[in-house]
């Protein structure tokens, strides 16, 4: 998996519905950076975040990889976690995360430290319908170390988590960019995380 790659946006736009949600963003980030989003709700934060992910076009402008090779496509080395933990209630804790796994052409052999990521080894063989809210965004969080990739897409991660979780949050997205990942975060709450960058939709200005 490429480690020393970069993520650039030259004038993006969002359009919805017929209605401008931002327009002209540009940023840059390096391998081991992270850039927080910010803004009221319509601001077009998870817009933003679906538009890197491949899920939603772009109005205008261009997403571009840097030094990835040539054959690289963007969405497939992004991890989009939105606000929807997509848990399948009926299988287990473990379960969810071999799925995830295998859809995402994940290894099986990164289970282990997927489930110990957010604490949930106790939980392994709980079937998800039974967590709680909090266990359940751990579970969605987890799929990251499922099937691991190089540029994670937090939409409000810390939705439902306590303070210990939270810690555990902050701690898995320093380690990403330690290794050299990129992380695009979207919250109105305050994380440790240190954010190389910093994007204030509805305001359009990057620090």
């Amino acid at each position: 998996m490429p480690r020393t790659i970069g993520l650039a946006a030259h004038d993006i736009s969002c359009l919805r519905g017929g209605r401008i949600v931002f327009q002209d963003l540009s940023f840059q980030l390096g391998a081991g950076e992270a850039l927080l989003v910010s803004g009221p709700n319509g601001a077009g934060k998870t817009s933003l975040l679906r538009q890197i992910a491949g899920l939603l076009l772009l109005a205008a402008g261009e997403l571009r990889l840097e030094g990835a090779g040539p054959d690289a496509v963007l969405p497939e080395l992004c991890h989009y976690v939105g606000h929807a933990n997509a848990v399948k209630a009926a299988l287990s804790v473990s379960e969810n995360l071999a799925f995830w796994a295998d859809f995402l052409e994940g290894d099986r052999a990164g289970l282990e430290r997927a489930l110990a990521a957010f604490g949930l080894i106790p939980l392994a063989d709980l079937p998800a319908g039974l967590l709680s809210a909090g266990q359940k965004r751990k579970l969605a969080l987890s799929r990251l170390f499922a099937a691991p990739r190089p540029i994670w897409l937090l939409d409000e991660p810390q939705s439902s988590l306590d303070a210990a979780s939270l810690r555990l949050l902050d701690a898995a997205i320093k380690d990403h960019l330690k290794t050299g990942g990129i992380a695009v975060v979207a919250s109105h709450t305050p994380l440790k995380t240190k954010f190389a960058h910093k994007l204030a939709l509805g305001k359009e200005r990057v620090s």
